[in-house]
């Protein structure tokens, strides 16, 4: 039966943008991290922009563009043009054919995402099973936003879960009830971004509201599930004492909640903006210090919470 998910057809297959191997980030042990592809948030400090629109995407990565032209003559809407730099793309008339990704030499072209089976995931996962058995690892789907393609999610957490492997979620819980609790019965681990509790501020740094996420985070809790919450320290805008100080009270209200990691902002998606011809807007703002990421844990731990720098 084919349905429609996203307003796309669907026939339980995800679309995929990574899977990386032997992540220590993501999850206890060595992990298989599988990130999905759509989002429902847009934050200002999005470190994978790639994952944001649920169909695949160009990525130019001009340092290999050998300037040889033979893209241009393939490009029909002709979205290429010739530029000083070498070969300009117009993303606005640009139709995704992949033609030009097809046939240049250098790969300085390249298509993000692809829709791969259940069965597929599992083969590749399946490769790393002695690295979860030695660690106490196993599978963490993240994103962009799993919970975006319910359907194969949950099908890929019961495949995981048929063959004993220990699962995670990585979600910011932007996502309606009915879809986050059948996908609970088979997740061992919420990692459950929680970033901004003022709702305006959640908004205009998100794009959505904060309300639906703090609801399924109360829910998750009161059905018992494991949360590590994860709290990405944006300096100037996460980091308040205000911000910090509700998030504490939050988790210190919720019983499932059994771990608060704070996540250094950092710099290292720049080139992906630019890759993907997008602007930054954070650009200017420097990573927090240590010092600051240790008072930052010191705050938050005298609420009685068990907090770790880092994933």
């Amino acid at each position: 039966m084919i349905c429609q998910e996203n307003g796309l057809p669907y026939d339980v297959s995800g679309m995929i943008f990574d899977l990386r191997r032997f992540s220590v980030h993501d999850g206890p042990g060595i992990r298989t991290a599988v990130f999905l592809k759509g989002c429902p948030l847009s934050c200002w400090w999005c470190h994978n922009p790639e994952s944001q629109h649920f169909a695949s995407e160009l990525i130019l990565r001009e340092n290999r563009c050998i300037r040889c032209g033979t893209c241009l003559p393939v490009c029909a809407p002709g979205a290429i043009q010739p530029s000083e730099q070498g070969y300009f793309t117009e993303m606005e008339l640009c139709n995704q054919c992949e033609a030009c990704v097809a046939v240049c030499p250098a790969d300085a072209r390249e298509m993000v995402g692809k829709r791969m089976s259940v069965e597929q995931v599992i083969r590749e996962i399946q490769r790393d099973v002695p690295f979860f058995d030695e660690s106490g690892g196993g599978v963490t789907f993240t994103g962009g936003e799993p919970l975006m393609q319910p359907h194969f999610l949950l099908d890929a957490l019961r495949a995981c879960k048929a063959i004993d492997l220990h699962t995670a979620l990585d979600t910011s819980g932007y996502a309606d009830w009915s879809f986050l609790e059948p996908v609970s019965d088979y997740t061992d681990l919420f990692l459950y971004d929680i970033k901004l509790m003022d709702a305006q501020e959640h908004r205009k740094y998100c794009g959505v509201s904060n309300e639906l996420i703090l609801s399924n985070l109360r829910k998750l809790s009161k059905k018992g599930a494991l949360i590590y919450l994860r709290v990405p320290i944006i300096p100037g805008i996460t980091d308040t004492r205000q911000n910090l100080d509700q998030i504490a009270d939050l988790a210190g209200s919720l019983p499932a909640v059994r771990r608060v990691d704070i996540l250094p902002y950092h710099l290292a998606a720049l080139g992906k903006y630019t890759r993907l011809n997008l602007s930054y807007r954070l650009a200017d703002v420097l990573p927090p210090s240590e010092e600051r990421m240790l008072a930052i844990q010191d705050q938050l731990q005298s609420y009685g919470l068990q907090v770790k720098i880092g994933g």
